[in-house]
């Protein structure tokens, strides 16, 4: 997985027209951003191509747009907030084609420093498709250098996340990472590839077939494999235990057995819960009131279901956290949304609160319970990418980190 990628401390950008892809995929609620995170990440790459001397054309995706082109996925309010964020106007391209004439005038009226942001790229319906290369060329044409700083994105081979490269290269530009980008894969990378030792991964969240190759991945990396959430029933049953009603992958058993056969002969610790929080039935509302009970692991009645790790795996794995000096996350312990059912994900939380090891948390559901539970100050890193992260995980390689150019030593 290549990691020595270039960035933008690595390139001249004065006088040149900078395509910059960032992840502004906001939640909007009536037009209004109800969450800036994705924005506030971006302003440091912005903020040095802006002192560099760069001319900053920026482009990113919002929401799925599975009709065509509207209004309330425009990118509108992003660079009306942008504008506010930097201290300077940011020009909005309102063009539904994106690399239409409204872009290119806009970009041909840029003086150094500028910033100009493009319509939604999903927008332009080549953009995730195969035969994106039209787009590709057509984003590439109007600019001389590219920065990818759109690690949620990365691991999707699109236009103006990959595509794009190979006609900034046919130009004699180059193509880098941004600080976001450059960040994840120091963090993440390093994480899985050259982590100091002792490492624990934790893995969580609800089905297995979600996480076949990143157990499989991390097992060869890690020194102990730590396994909660609803998954672990399926581990369980394999193990011959009753899980009542829990959530099991009967599909999966197999596959189960051979993980854990796996770690036993890499001689790797492969942790799973000894104790269950259960209750009669998932809670409806989800984060509604409802009655539990504890039970070891392998004396869940019949008639219940395990919703969350007990208070015995609690400390059991904090217990392994606090020997380890690198640590990866990634899903939560239970069903977290619930105030009763949240101890388990709350006590993994802490325990990575607590160490002085590299903690990195991957994206997705942990990263909100992080947010949500107040620890995210206490995290070396929180990765911006759900299902990138958990593909860097697996072991793939990321078309948005590959399409970058390595760096010349």
């Amino acid at each position: 997985m290549g990691l020595n990628k270039k960035s933008i401390d690595d390139i001249n950008v004065k006088g040149k027209r900078v395509l910059v892809r960032c992840d502004f995929n906001v939640p909007l609620k009536e037009g209004v951003i109800t969450d800036e995170t994705r924005i506030v990440a971006a302003l440091p790459t912005i903020q040095k191509l802006i002192e560099d001397g760069g001319k900053v054309i920026l482009c990113s995706h919002l929401g799925k747009v599975k009709n065509g082109p509207n209004e309330g996925e425009s990118l509108a309010p992003v660079a009306a907030r942008l504008s506010e964020k930097l201290g300077k106007e940011v020009k909005f391209v309102a063009d539904y084609n994106v690399t239409g004439e409204a872009a290119t005038a806009a970009v041909a009226a840029m003086k150094e420093g500028d910033v100009v942001l493009l319509q939604n790229t999903r927008f332009r319906g080549q953009e995730e498709t195969k035969n994106g290369e039209a787009f590709s060329k057509e984003l590439a044409d109007l600019a001389d250098v590219y920065v990818c700083d759109a690690f949620g994105s990365s691991h999707r081979a699109h236009a103006s996340v990959a595509g794009v490269t190979k006609f900034i290269t046919e130009k004699g530009g180059d193509n880098a990472v941004g600080y976001l980008m450059q960040k994840e894969i120091n963090f993440l990378g390093n994480a899985v590839e050259n982590p100091v030792r002792p490492f624990v991964a934790i893995l969580g969240g609800a089905k297995v077939a979600d996480k076949l190759n990143v157990i499989s991945n991390l097992l060869e990396k890690c020194d102990t494999l730590i396994i909660g959430g609803g998954m672990a029933f399926t581990f369980l049953k394999a193990q011959g235990y009753e899980v009542g009603n829990s959530l099991v992958d009967d599909t999966k058993l197999d596959y189960c057995k051979e993980m854990m056969d796996k770690a036993a002969s890499l001689g790797k610790k492969l942790l799973l819960p000894v104790d269950t929080t259960i209750a009669a039935a998932f809670p409806n509302p989800i984060d509604g009131p409802i009655e539990i009970s504890y039970v070891d692991a392998d004396k869940i009645p019949s008639d219940m279901e395990g919703l969350d790790i007990g208070p015995k795996t609690q400390a059991l794995f904090a217990d392994a956290v606090k020997s380890a000096k690198t640590v990866v996350w990634n899903g939560p312990m239970g069903v977290f949304e619930n105030p009763t059912l949240a101890a388990g994900t709350i006590a993994v939380a802490k325990a990575l609160a607590e160490t002085d090891a590299i903690t990195v948390i991957g994206g997705g559901d942990s990263a909100a319970a992080v947010n949500q539970l107040g620890f995210a100050d206490k995290m070396s890193h929180i990765s911006t990418g759900g299902g990138a992260s958990l593909e860097f995980l697996e072991g793939k390689e990321l078309p948005g980190v590959a399409a970058a150019d390595d760096k010349t030593e």
